[in-house]
């Protein structure tokens, strides 16, 4: 008996201790009056309903209703909603529970009056104040301008302040519901990736539709829209009061040039309802809920870019961000005269769109002539970055049998983590490449007939010998100047091909030529984004071509000051500019705003075979004396 009195006093006792640990403390209580007029204006006139609004936080006891309120008939008094929330740290559980009670009041006398403060639980309120006009003296909100599709004006719904540091309204809103744009850094460098969100707050219980009328203005950046997005509301307190948020845009941007940029947030349409309380001496509490339409903006924001570090390596990639470079070579041996096959897969996060490799005719072997790649683009946009993967594929031919050394590549790159360029490296290659059948010399052996022949014609005394004559001399003069020609033509062959930039420039209106092949593929194809993808490399590799410059170089500015110190005019460079404009714009917009496919193919023929004319009249102008190789029409 005593034995059993102790197992049931230890099992109390361990079940004593459980409660003691897992007490659910409470949080700090609080009691607080605000003051919400039902009129749209925001103002409470004589003869107008208006609510003063109990909030009551870990409180168990409810409050009474008032007797009287200064200025106004209360008409009805009760409890509007109830939310709680745990939070457990460390084993602690701590419990937020929040009760509002609302006072539907009839305004009665004109002047400022002010309520409370009020106790509850033992537990004081604040004073609220409050004005009442005489009827019809408050003038009907007027729709505010409008520009770039928001108010710039409007006033801080939390702090009523003018300007632009808060959410602001245009035509009909309240402190119940907006919006606020944040971005991930104010200060960032050059490509880097940014994350922009806009995030909904709102007290209403139910939102029908959010729907955006236009898109954020995001000048001087490259956006990725991204899918993570709130499908759930949750809490969050903002300025010490509760609301319902939802992240309904991300983009991840890019910024392209240094300096103060801006962005401006896009207005959107929110349909909600809104809840009015009445006392029904039937049916007690009565709420009526009256659909209503908000068009809402987001706050604008600035971000400064800062360059990138100088000096920048001379191999520099254009990326930003953090990469890796690794290559694939499928077989090591190779033949003469037959194409082979190079893959370089880079792979990280950033802009990785904007990636581009160091040209490998600079770094391969001579008897290697390496072609233009094809590159594949893999990305997903996620929360924080774009990540994914770039393959170069490029295409080699051996012109020689022996053995060759393919060097590694490298990826230099600009990480922002840690502010300084980055190398990624592949690995190296032996090719083995064989004599091709096609370079083999026939050794056919020569036969000859030792068997005497008599001559038909006698030989005349003072014949002339047939070493003197022409004929025979001809068989050495021909490949005399063969072999010269040969000679010369290979030396003006190598001169050509050392210079590899002048060898790009001659060359730029044929690999032109072949971009906007492709590009007017996808426009059949009718691929929006590929084809906006191949005219910007058609414009930006023709520009790279020609004014041998390298990719880290290549920027809206130093084309426009190469452009003009190679004679070109400004109006031809105005419409180049106005092309790429026109491109990024339409790549990024919504497809009810973007030019005809047709009209911007037309547009980039026009521009590159302009400028190419130009160089052609520039080129002749410098140097009358020498003849200038003008270079076939792009189209």
């Amino acid at each position: 008996m005593k034995s059993s009195l102790r197992h049931i006093s230890r099992a109390a006792l361990a079940l004593l201790w459980v409660a003691l640990t897992s007490v659910t403390a409470w949080g700090a209580s609080s009691v607080e009056l605000r003051v919400e007029p039902a009129s749209r204006n925001g103002s409470i006139e004589v003869g107008q309903k208006f609510y003063i609004k109990v909030i009551v936080t870990n409180i168990q006891e409810a409050p009474s209703a008032p007797q009287s309120v200064p200025g106004a008939k209360l008409q009805y008094f009760g409890h509007q909603s109830s939310s709680s929330s745990f939070t457990s740290i460390n084993g602690q559980t701590s419990q937020k529970v929040i009760n509002i009670y609302a006072m539907t009041l009839k305004a009665e006398k004109k002047g400022t009056f002010s309520f409370g403060p009020i106790a509850v639980g033992g537990v004081k309120s604040n004073t609220v104040s409050y004005t009442i006009a005489a009827a019809g003296s408050t003038p009907q909100p007027q729709p505010m301008p409008q520009q770039n599709g928001g108010a710039a004006g409007a006033p801080d719904p939390m702090t009523g302040q003018q300007g632009q540091s808060g959410p602001t309204f245009i035509g009909k809103g309240n402190d119940q519901l907006f919006m606020r744009a944040n971005i991930s850094k104010t200060t960032a460098y050059e490509q880097e990736a940014l994350v922009y969100t806009v995030k909904l707050y709102t007290t209403y219980s139910s939102i029908k539709f959010i729907g955006a009328t236009d898109a954020p203005k995001f000048d001087g950046f490259v956006i990725e829209e991204s899918n993570s997005v709130s499908n759930q509301l949750t809490y969050e307190t903002y300025q010490g009061r509760t609301y319902a948020t939802a992240v309904i845009a991300r983009y991840i941007i890019f910024p392209q040039m240094p300096g103060q940029l801006k962005i401006l947030g896009n207005k959107y349409t929110v349909s909600t309802d809104a809840e009015e309380y009445y006392h029904d001496p039937y049916f007690s509490q009565l709420t009526v809920r009256r659909p209503i339409q908000l068009n809402v903006t987001p706050n604008d924001l600035t971000v400064t870019v800062k360059p990138l570090p100088l000096p920048k390596p001379a191999n520099f990639s254009g990326g930003v961000g953090k990469f890796t470079i690794s290559s694939n070579l499928p077989s090591d041996n190779a033949v003469a005269n037959q194409a082979a096959s190079v893959s370089y897969l880079v792979t990280g996060e950033g802009n990785l769109k904007y990636i581009n490799l160091p040209d490998l005719n600079a770094i391969y072997p001579d008897e290697l002539e390496v072609f233009s790649p094809t590159t594949d683009v893999k990305t997903v946009v996620g929360s924080t970055n774009v990540s994914g993967s770039v393959n170069f594929d490029y295409s080699f031919m051996p012109m020689e049998a022996g053995s060759f050394r393919l060097p590694p590549v490298e990826l230099v790159y600009f990480n922002p983590a840690t502010g300084k360029y980055e190398t990624s490296t592949s690995r190296s290659y032996t090719l083995n490449v064989a004599r091709g059948a096609e370079s083999a010399k026939s050794q056919a052996a020569q036969v000859y007939n030792t068997r005497l022949v008599p001559a038909e014609v006698p030989a005349a005394r003072e014949a002339r010998p047939w070493i003197r004559g022409f004929l025979y001399w001809l068989w050495y003069i021909i490949p005399a100047a063969l072999l010269g020609t040969a000679m010369i033509w290979r030396r003006r062959y190598m001169e050509i091909h050392a210079d590899v930039e002048g060898l790009r420039s001659r060359r730029a209106g044929k690999m032109a030529r072949k971009r906007l092949k492709k590009a007017a593929l996808r426009m059949k194809a009718a691929d929006e984004d590929g084809f906006y993808d191949e005219m910007l490399k058609a414009v930006w590799g023709y520009l790279a071509d020609k004014l041998k410059l390298p990719t880290s170089e290549l920027n809206r500015e130093n084309v426009s000051q190469i452009l003009s110190d190679h004679g070109i005019p400004a109006e031809a460079d105005a419409k180049l500019l106005t092309l790429l404009d026109e491109c990024e714009f339409a790549k990024y917009s919504p497809a009810s705003a973007r030019k005809p496919m047709q009209e911007i193919y037309d547009e980039g023929a026009g521009v590159l075979n302009t400028l190419e004319e130009e160089f052609a009249k520039a080129a002749k102008s410098k140097n009358d004396t020498k003849s200038t190789e003008k270079d076939d029409d792009i189209i």
